[in-house]
């Protein structure tokens, strides 16, 4: 692509500057480097600039008719042009009003008579900051049309996550449910989910991709399809875990995994299946507020290894109890002397929690890590999902 001419005002009273002008940069001119614009004071300057706005170069004298160099130089710092260089041109002995002019933020300066090939050093000093300049501007430009689609990407994954509770009115004197996502960055790799399987069954799945930001989360929404899409066909916990794997290690790329706990719920018995593929053991806070920890997984994380059965195991819960789903965001929490949140501080927080509702329990938790990192930065997605037997 052709480069775009740097153009140039030349500001001053002197007629014969110009000839002198077009005369020594002929060849730039010739070659399409150089386009000259001339202006015999300030106040045709500013026409000038009004109609060709992509100026870069102003070769101003300070001492003109009309407006002067030095009003001229006021107001082109109005029009706020990063990109816009001055250089002003004055007697040798004025040089008062050289060293006022740059300390109004004029560039550089050349005196009179000019000698043209110091000019022409400092015109190329010129355009070599203004091209650094738009290079930072189109880099800017770049990072806020970056942020803007984090944005909205940040919207969209929360937007695809439940967010209605309770979410199964028919199941509302029987169950509770509520759940959480907070992001470290603009966008997380947790995700967590929730849905029907048939009269009796809801399906809980809470999950945590390896890694962060973009390409976590395209991992985090393929794995919610692959494991939602399976779950629906109504297979028990440890064939959903099964094929979900086989399907995202067939297509994982750089190593990539998630952990998963995908649990299928009968709200008339308060009975539990459950495969829990390499994610931490969730808490089943009971009625009496004693809290277990499920046992380790035996199985590894999804992803990975294709060609593998996962296994699952049960649990019961009794009226009043409350399981207790989270990802290590919680657990490995840190204030600033690098000291993590822990289980047995989760572990009070939700023992203190065995009468609350769902969300009141989340809400317990989140404040508790809030007021632990003492504002330190979070490092990791923070995600909860609590179920409760009414």
């Amino acid at each position: 692509m052709e480069k775009e001419p740097i153009k140039i005002l030349s500001v001053d009273d002197e007629a014969p500057l110009e000839l002198l002008m077009r005369q020594y940069f002929r060849r730039k001119i010739r070659s399409g480097e150089y386009e000259f614009f001339f202006a015999h004071n300030g106040l045709e300057a500013l026409a000038i600039l009004y109609n060709n706005p992509g100026i870069e170069i102003i070769l101003s004298d300070i001492n003109m008719p009309e407006m002067d160099g030095l009003t001229l130089l006021a107001k082109v710092n109005e029009m706020s042009n990063p990109a816009l260089r001055v250089i002003m041109v004055s007697a040798y002995g004025d040089m008062k009003n050289i060293r006022q002019a740059m300390n109004n933020g004029a560039f550089d300066f050349a005196t009179k008579p000019i000698d043209m090939d110091d000019l022409a050093v400092t015109i190329e000093k010129a355009r070599e900051q203004i091209e650094y300049v738009r290079k930072s501007q189109q880099e800017h430009s770049q990072l806020e049309s970056l942020k803007n689609d984090l944005t909205v990407a940040a919207e969209i994954q929360q937007y695809i996550l439940p967010r209605v509770f309770s979410p199964f009115p028919e199941f509302s004197e029987q169950l509770d449910i509520a759940a959480s996502m907070q992001a470290a960055k603009d966008i997380g790799g947790d995700f967590y989910d929730f849905f029907r399987l048939d009269d009796e069954h809801i399906a809980v799945v809470i999950a945590d991709v390896c890694g962060k930001g973009i390409p976590a989360a395209l991992f985090m929404a393929v794995s919610r399809t692959l494991i939602r899409s399976k779950g629906i066909q109504g297979v028990s916990a440890a064939e959903c875990m099964t094929a979900s794997n086989q399907l995202l290690a067939s297509y994982s790329m750089d190593q990539m995994f998630v952990t998963v706990f995908y649990a299928i719920y009968n709200v008339n018995t308060g009975h539990v299946t459950y495969c829990n593929a390499g994610h931490n053991p969730p808490l089943v806070i009971r009625a009496n507020g004693s809290v277990d920890e499920l046992p380790m997984s035996r199985d590894v994380v999804l992803g990975i290894v294709p060609d593998i059965t996962f296994h699952e195991a049960e649990l019961q819960l009794e009226h009043g109890d409350t399981l207790m789903l989270f990802t290590d965001g919680v657990s490995e929490a840190e204030n600033p002397q690098l000291e993590e949140f822990g289980m047995e501080r989760l572990k009070k927080v939700a023992s203190a929690s065995a009468s609350n509702s769902c969300q009141q329990t989340i809400d317990a938790v989140k404040t508790a890590v809030a007021d632990f990192v003492n504002n330190a930065e979070q490092s990791d997605d923070i995600t909860m999902l609590t179920i409760k037997r009414l």
